[in-house]
């Protein structure tokens, strides 16, 4: 799937794509990355994109970008209470936007006609856009949502009517151990629940989505059937059954030069691992979940005191570090985006999951691949120095490692011609075409 070619030069096929992005930074990643996979497929690419977290249109000259204002919501919006009552986030922000993107996909359709452009395809949309799919039936576009979850997350997400039917929402903290028997390797504690004031919002939210979804066209995951072949089959037999469903990842190995991040990288920590003993270094990071100001609490003097054996930056490379020899762990907030790439260049985790998805993708990692560990309760020094020891030094260290290699080279298969991505992309663009 992979490409050494100049972009720009690659043959066209006639037919555009409109590509939805939500603005935030684990969202704009993988949309913009599955741009870059189906121009490679002949596709020309449209953007549409609000003015809040806008990409970088010089990092895609091949890409056309078309911008609309938020009404207002960016003015109210505060990176580092992000996570602190998400739906209520998503439900305004589509409320904003729900004008403005109507008439932005206007104006494009109209100008694309009187141009005689390529003829459009599709929008791909991220799933957390309940308008677009509504929108895109006023002008009889076909919708394909794309899923920045797991797999696994997602079903844990489309199963929440279940989940309660079963007595396991709302939690209870005398449950919170106790295994979803429907779900393993999952505990109550692991239901990806979405931080909120108010439940009613958390369940809109979650019926738009799903409605949404089983309205589509098609799915798309960035994942890929050898990690997740359980729950694509669940997929097909018990929730999508009639959606074409599309598991083309990992996106970020078919085109790992192209940049989509929202801060600047700090290219010198790659000097600084140059020096370092092969998998020696932990490589700690925890996305933007606690915000871009999360240096500012270190304690004085912490930088002075790791001088010599510890790098710290406002915020890293992270394919290329996770790709360095020198590294031998993650420290990871369990963000999907973070744990494929972790998974993409064998790397064991220690994973503190904060909400959501990390929840289930934490627990995936510690007990259904078993390439990591949980930190759970109060973070305690002997607890950390303990959590350490196991995934670097001691016997559980080789065994994860093997398993994390396994993976590493269940990627490169399935991304060959004739591997599991390579066919799903195949179907897709077939898909596509036929729409």
């Amino acid at each position: 799937m992979e490409t050494q070619q100049d972009p720009c030069k690659l043959p066209r096929n006639g037919r555009r794509v409109i590509l939805f992005p939500l603005p935030f930074q684990g969202h704009i990643n993988p949309m913009l990355q599955l741009g870059s996979i189906l121009y490679s497929e002949g596709f020309s690419i449209t953007i549409i994109h609000t003015t809040l977290n806008s990409p970088n249109s010089c990092n895609y000259p091949h890409f056309e970008f078309c911008s609309f204002s938020d009404d207002g919501f960016s003015e109210t919006y505060q990176p580092s209470k992000v996570a602190d009552d998400i739906p209520a986030l998503l439900l305004s922000l589509n409320a904003k936007c729900i004008v403005p993107f109507r008439d932005c996909l206007a104006n494009k359709l109209m100008s694309n006609a009187q141009e005689s452009k390529d003829s459009f395809a599709c929008l791909i949309t991220d799933a957390a856009w309940f308008i677009a799919l509504s929108v895109a039936n006023d002008f009889k576009l076909p919708t394909i949502v794309l899923l920045t979850d797991s797999i696994a997350a997602s079903l844990s997400y489309a199963a929440f009517p279940i989940l309660r039917e079963k007595g396991y929402l709302p939690i209870q903290d005398f449950q919170l151990e106790a295994p979803v028997i429907e779900f393993p390797p999952l505990r109550v504690k692991d239901i990806p629940l979405l931080k909120t004031q108010d439940s009613n919002n958390a369940d809109k939210v979650l019926s738009l989505r799903d409605s949404q979804i089983m309205a589509s066209s098609g799915i798309i995951w960035n994942s890929f059937e050898d990690l997740e072949q359980v729950e694509l089959t669940a997929v097909h037999q018990q929730y999508y059954l009639s959606i074409p469903v599309f598991p083309i990842g990992p996106f970020h190995k078919c085109f790992p030069a192209s940049s989509s991040s929202l801060l600047s990288q700090d290219q010198s920590s790659i000097s600084w691992l140059d020096k370092q003993a092969p998998r020696s270094v932990i490589y700690v990071s925890f996305g933007l979940a606690r915000g871009a100001e999360w240096l500012e609490p270190l304690p004085k003097g912490i930088l002075e005191m790791v001088d010599g054996r510890g790098y710290i930056v406002k915020w890293a490379p992270q394919q290329q570090v996770l790709a360095h020899p020198a590294v031998g762990c993650f420290w990871t907030h369990s963000g999907w985006n973070s744990t494929l790439e972790s998974i993409c260049e064998g790397i064991p985790m220690i994973c503190q999951p904060y909400f959501g998805d990390q929840m289930v993708n934490s627990r995936y990692v510690s007990h259904a691949w078993r390439v990591g560990l949980q930190l759970e309760g109060k973070l305690e020094r002997k607890e950390i120095e303990r959590a350490i020891l196991r995934v670097m030094v001691k016997a559980d260290s080789q065994e994860m490692r093997e398993r994390a290699t396994y993976l590493n080279e269940k990627v490169d298969i399935c991304l060959q011609q004739g591997g599991s991505s390579y066919q799903s992309l195949g179907r897709l663009t077939d898909h596509i075409m036929s729409l």
